[in-house]
């Protein structure tokens, strides 16, 4: 009888791991420079902005304080108690004031079902963020890849 539980158990968990839902990127990817009508951003500054921002798209992104850039997609299969999202931002070398540099930003989020679109963004809001060179964004769930793009600061 104790067999049989563990079997069952163990048949539960293989169906459970079957049909759990995949998350998947759905439909476009719009990439580039969020638009923003706020011309003089000062350091410290961050700019409230709309859930539909306008993105122009592009892969080169100016060195400019204020600027925002990134990723705006869609993901299809997502549920709240699925395993986070880890979006990883792969700098050309962001050095901070106390000396540090960091050549990634790692950033662990939940999943929103209810969330029609996501976003993958970086803001320049302190001028030692504003590092040209080669940018490179990176979405994961576990370690599955969903989604990569790279970015040219000028």
């Amino acid at each position: 009888m104790h067999c049989t539980r563990i079997s069952i158990l163990a048949v539960s968990l293989l169906i459970s791991g079957w049909t759990q839902a995949e998350v998947r990127v759905q439909g476009p990817v719009e990439y580039g420079v969020f638009v923003s009508d706020y011309p003089n951003v000062q350091a410290g500054e961050r700019v409230i902005t709309r859930s539909q921002q306008t993105i122009a798209p592009g892969a080169v992104i100016p060195a400019k304080l204020g600027t925002k850039f990134g990723l705006r997609f869609s993901l299809e299969g997502k549920t709240a108690d699925d395993a986070p999202l880890t979006l990883l931002y792969l700098t050309p070398g962001v050095i901070t004031p106390d000396g540090k540099r960091h050549d990634k930003f790692v950033v662990t989020q939940k999943l929103l079902p209810a969330a029609t679109q996501d976003v993958m963004a970086f803001e320049f809001t302190e001028m030692h963020e504003v590092v040209p060179g080669e940018w490179h964004f990176m979405l994961f769930q576990e370690d599955r890849k969903l989604l990569e793009q790279r970015f040219t600061v000028r």
